[in-house]
């Protein structure tokens, strides 16, 4: 039986309720639902029962609060909270357990919207790559999300499948606006699933982007890849793969420390100074969808390189701008993390502007002389920052006369300054 003072979530939308939801309902005291769900609820056998008992709140604040206020009674009966589907699925769930903790809370779930929208288009789900763009619904106050449209065609080109939940402002038209011009995209939005007007359609994103659809919805895109494939990787892109003016090219094996120097967060905003062929910025971007890259370089001949190359790898989360560091570095978003490829000369402004805007993090800085050793731990010190230093030697294989010999490549010294 239902324990006083303590939370039930129950999931509701496709099926009907398990014996253990319908006796928590039976003996609940206050049975909380979004003017949706009371809708939804209205189409269940129980609804008569227990209409009475029922409080339509619509905003999670005041949700919140009305609980917290009932649970603090001493000898409050069960409360029951009407949810969408499955409530741990991009749902209130988390946030009940976060605010109220697990062991006060049950959860029952239903179905969740993503689970029936693969059923109904008959499309296996386990290896499926799950977002959700639900922001809530004050555009004002929308949260900050993991991922945003604009990293859909990146996640789509390295999972092959996705099922996002959408909402009013991310709907399936903005999202096909996005993937218009990428090729091979089977795009289905399911529309309503669970009412009596649910409708599914399937076409292209070229197709959808100009159409409205009703709330709330499921979007589902798959890849359709045809013929021999590149082979894809989320990191170790090879030198060759990548377009690059007369070796200026961070090579592999430094390439690979410094990412690991940088300790790459899932969000935020990575600068790269000095980008070359953008090389650095180019696996950051694919590794970590959700982080903003900010290539900046001088030359205007290797910008259009880095242009290039992104447009290869289809990297929305990265950008490039020209500009000699440290010209432009003031009116960019204060960064979490530093890569500084190349100042010529200007270390000492480059890290002043880093160490205003940059309170806490790390910068990684690229030296190939003994000179640029010096002046990058000087700098970085003076600004507060514990230095560590990696001095990267690397001898690649090369066949010489029949005979596998090394070759050695110039000495790259990686310096990591790392504050707050």
């Amino acid at each position: 039986m239902p324990t006083a003072n303590k939370l039930h979530v129950i999931g509701i939308g496709y099926r009907p309720l398990e014996k253990r939801a319908r006796e928590i309902l039976e003996s609940s005291e206050v049975i909380l639902a979004s003017t949706r769900l009371a809708e939804v609820f209205g189409r269940y056998d129980e609804y008569q029962a227990a209409k009475d008992r029922m409080m339509v709140i619509n905003k999670v604040p005041d949700t919140l609060a009305f609980i917290r206020e009932r649970l603090s009674r001493t000898g409050s009966g069960p409360i029951v909270l009407l949810a969408s589907g499955d409530p741990l699925f991009f749902g209130i769930g988390r946030r009940i357990c976060e605010e109220f903790g697990r062991e006060r809370v049950e959860i029952l779930p239903d179905l969740s919207s993503v689970q029936q929208a693969f059923a109904r288009i008959n499309e296996p789900w386990d290896d499926a790559f799950f977002m959700s763009l639900h922001g809530g619904p004050d555009i004002a106050k929308r949260r900050k999300l993991p991922y945003e449209v604009s990293h859909i065609a990146q996640l789509l080109e390295r999972h092959g499948k996705l099922g996002i939940l959408t909402d009013r402002e991310n709907n399936p038209a903005l999202i096909a606006g996005h993937l218009e011009k990428a090729p091979g995209i089977r795009m289905y939005v399911c529309e309503r699933l669970g009412y009596p007007d649910e409708k599914i359609l399937r076409g292209t994103p070229e197709e959808i982007a100009d159409r409205t659809f009703s709330d709330p919805n499921v979007v589902i895109l798959i890849q359709d890849r045809q013929g021999p494939q590149k082979e894809s990787c989320c990191f170790g892109l090879r030198e060759g793969e990548i377009d690059h003016e007369r070796g200026l090219i961070t090579k592999d094996e430094v390439r690979a420390v410094t990412l690991h120097k940088l300790r790459l967060p899932s969000q935020g905003v990575l600068w790269d100074i000095g980008a070359g062929s953008g090389s650095v910025s180019l696996e950051a971007a694919r590794l970590c969808p959700g982080l903003r890259i900010i290539a900046l370089e001088k030359e205007g001949e290797r910008v259009q390189t880095i242009k290039r190359n992104m447009a290869t790898y289809a990297v929305p989360n990265m950008e490039v701008i020209q500009a000699a560091a440290p010209h432009g570095l003031e009116a960019l978003p204060s960064p979490d993390r530093v890569f500084i490829g190349g100042s010529s000369g200007t270390m000492e402004q480059v890290l002043k502007i880093v160490n205003g805007k940059m309170p806490s993090g790390i910068v990684v800085i690229n030296c190939a002389t003994l000179d640029s050793l010096n002046e990058a731990i000087t700098a970085l010190e003076r600004y507060g920052f514990p230095v560590d230093v990696a001095e990267i030697s690397v001898s690649r294989s090369k066949m010489l006369a029949g005979k596998r010999q090394m070759a050695a490549l110039n000495p790259v010294f990686v310096v990591k300054g790392e504050k707050g």
